[in-house]
C-alpha cells in the first residue's frame, strides 16, 4: 500500500469518526417549542390593579427547560400594544445573532399584532440564566428563567437534589414601569424607585394585602433542594439568604410562627399531627421564609 492511499486511508477514518461523533451529539439533542404570547393582564399587587405586559398572563413568565446542546424554538406574538422584542440573557448565540433580541441592534422590534420566530441551539452552556424584553422597562415583568441542564445522560457536577425551584426576583412599581423610564429620560433624572421587590411576582407577607399571595414552596426534612436565583430587578442588586427560621416543627406539623432553631415538641399530638392555638395544621411540610 503506497503513502498516499494511507494518507486518504487515515482522512477517511478522521472523517468517519467526526460523522459518528456529530450524529450521536444530535441524536442525544432535543428541539424545544414554546409559544410566548405578550400581552396584556390586570394584576392586583399592594392593593392596586394594575394593567401589565406579561407572557401568557404569567408573572415571571414560563420558565424555558433544556439541555445542553439542544435547540430551542420561540414564537413570540406582540399583543401588549408595545414594540416588543425578546433576549436570552447569558445565552450564547453561536452564529445565530439575529435571534439575540436587542431591539434596533440584532433585530427590529416586533410591532403589535406582528410575531417573530427565535431560533438557536445550546452550546457548551450549563447552569441558570434568564429571558427578558428589550424594549424600555417592559422586562419589569416581561421576564423568566432559563434552565440549562447537563447533556442527556451526564450527571450534575454535584449530588442531584430531590427539586429545584426557580426563584425570580424583581420590582414593582404601582405606575407603569414604562412612564416610569419615560419621565426619566423626559427629565434627565434617575427613575423613581420601586415601591417593592418581589420573588417570583410576589411581594412578601408583611406588606399590605400579600400575606395570601407571598411565594411559598413545600420541602422535605433532610433533602437537598436547588434554589435557580434570577436578578430580573432592573436598578437594584440584591443580596439573598434564607433564615434560620422554620415554619414546622420536628414531628412534620405546620405552626403559625416563626420558631427559630428549634421545634416545639409539646405542640404535638401523639399521631404526629398538630395543632396551634387550637387551628389544625398540616403534616409533612415545612416552610422557609427567604428574606432579600
Amino acid at each position: 500500500m503506497s503513502l498516499q492511499s494511507v494518507r486518504l486511508s487515515s482522512a477517511g477514518l478522521v472523517f468517519l469518526l467526526s460523522f459518528v461523533a456529530y450524529f450521536a451529539a444530535i441524536s442525544n439533542a432535543a428541539i424545544h417549542n414554546y409559544t410566548f404570547i405578550i400581552e396584556k393582564k390586570t394584576v392586583t399587587r399592594l392593593c392596586k390593579q394594575r394593567i401589565i405586559a406579561t407572557v401568557n398572563g404569567q408573572l415571571p413568565g414560563p420558565t424555558i427547560h433544556v439541555s445542553n446542546g439542544d435547540t430551542v424554538n420561540i414564537k413570540a406574538y406582540n399583543r401588549a400594544g408595545y414594540n416588543a422584542t425578546l433576549h436570552w440573557h447569558g445565552v450564547e448565540q453561536i452564529r445565530t445573532g439575529w435571534a439575540d433580541g436587542p431591539a434596533y441592534i440584532t433585530q427590529c422590534p416586533i410591532p403589535p399584532g406582528g410575531h417573530y420566530t427565535y431560533r438557536f441551539t445550546i452550546s457548551g452552556q450549563e447552569g441558570t440564566v434568564w429571558w427578558h424584553a428589550h424594549v424600555s422597562w417592559l422586562r419589569a415583568t416581561v421576564h423568566g428563567a432559563f434552565v440549562i441542564y447537563p447533556k442527556k445522560g451526564k450527571p450534575y457536577p454535584f449530588p442531584k437534589p430531590l427539586a429545584e425551584i426557580p426563584l425570580v426576583i424583581g420590582e414593582w412599581w404601582n405606575n407603569n414601569p414604562v412612564a416610569v423610564i419615560d419621565e426619566a429620560v423626559l427629565t434627565g433624572g434617575a427613575p423613581n424607585i420601586s415601591d417593592t421587590f418581589t420573588i417570583n411576582g410576589q411581594p412578601g407577607d408583611l406588606l399590605p394585602c400579600s400575606s395570601s399571595e407571598t411565594f411559598r414552596f413545600a420541602v422535605k426534612q433532610g433533602e437537598t433542594y436547588l434554589l435557580r436565583l434570577v436578578n430580573a430587578a432592573l436598578n437594584s442588586g440584591h443580596f439573598f439568604k434564607i433564615t434560620p427560621r422554620i415554619y414546622c416543627c420536628s414531628c412534620g406539623c405546620l405552626l403559625h410562627q416563626a420558631i427559630q432553631n428549634r421545634c416545639s415538641r409539646h405542640l404535638c399530638r401523639p399521631d404526629y399531627r398538630c395543632s396551634y392555638h387550637g387551628q389544625p395544621a398540616c403534616g409533612q411540610i415545612l416552610y422557609g421564609r427567604p428574606t432579600i
